[in-house]
């Protein structure tokens, strides 16, 4: 029994010796970084900067921070090329007012700069891949070769029947655009043609602008309005292929696909979007 309790005595001996060393090597060590023996150490904040760009901008901004139709492009264009890391986070800081960018001075400074230097890592991969185009060319092109100016407007100019591109580049990326360009399944939607034959057999081909369970408004390609009762109608042909067409791989060459896409992304950069607040949704 003897034997056992000293075994039992000299065990909990070290344990103390362990913990009492443990302890002063941490007095040491806060005396070092000017704090009070038991006070505890600043920890840093150990998110990832994604994660917090995630929760906090890309409800607006997107997750890759190319825009959204709630709020614009930050990452990529001439304008925001222009800011300094301190100009953006005073942005990220204080917020824009009169518009719906809010102040996040309250996530602190730590977390606010590591925002700004997750924005310039994407901004540096997205200039990466920015097209060696001529944006003068790709006016040219929009307004001529291409003929996107027949179904596209810029800035007032052009047709109605498919989307305003103004503001198209400010939240899409060069890639994207191109791709938009090129290939019809990677459009954010997809504009079809529709054919109404009325009772006395004239045909009207347009867009579809309004529709119901009884009637349907068309905009046919002259920009005139018609409104039908479907009941009065003897055929509704709805065109499955999009009315963009899809050949312009083969009609424009790679350059000219690159002043295409550096034309809109001009736009981008002369047309500032304005963040919508959140009554406007």
């Amino acid at each position: 029994m003897t034997h056992r309790s000293n075994w039992r005595e000299d065990f909990i001996r070290r344990q103390l010796s362990r913990a009492v060393g443990a302890l002063s090597i941490a007095g040491i060590v806060s005396i070092m970084a000017g704090q009070q023996p038991g006070s505890r150490l600043p920890q840093a904040d150990a998110t990832p900067a994604s994660q917090i760009f995630a929760v906090n901008c890309a409800a607006c901004h997107g997750l890759d921070g190319s825009g959204t139709q709630r709020a614009p492009n930050i990452v990529s264009g001439v304008s925001v090329g222009k800011l300094s890391s301190a100009d953006i986070l005073r942005i990220v800081s204080d917020g824009v007012p009169g518009t719906g960018m809010p102040s996040f001075r309250s996530l602190g400074e730590e977390r606010l700069k590591a925002i700004v230097g997750y924005l310039r890592d994407l901004a540096g991969k997205n200039n990466a891949a920015l097209p060696p185009g001529s944006a003068a060319h790709g006016k040219a092109i929009f307004f001529g070769k291409g003929s996107c100016a027949a179904c596209h407007m810029i800035a007032g100019s052009g047709g109605f029947i498919a989307p305003d591109l103004t503001t198209y580049a400010q939240s899409h990326s060069p890639e994207r655009i191109k791709a938009a360009i090129t290939d019809p399944t990677t459009r954010d939607s997809s504009t079809t043609m529709v054919t109404v034959t009325t009772a006395d057999s004239r045909e009207y081909r347009g867009i579809v602008r309004n529709e119901d369970n009884f009637s349907l408004q068309l905009q046919t390609m002259d920009g005139s309005f018609h409104f039908f009762n479907k009941s009065a109608l003897k055929r509704i042909g709805r065109e499955t292929a999009s009315f963009m067409p899809s050949d312009y791989g083969s009609k424009l060459n790679a350059a000219e696909l690159n002043d295409l896409v550096s034309y809109l992304l001009s736009l981008a950069d002369s047309h500032p979007a304005r963040v919508k607040d959140d009554d406007e949704e």
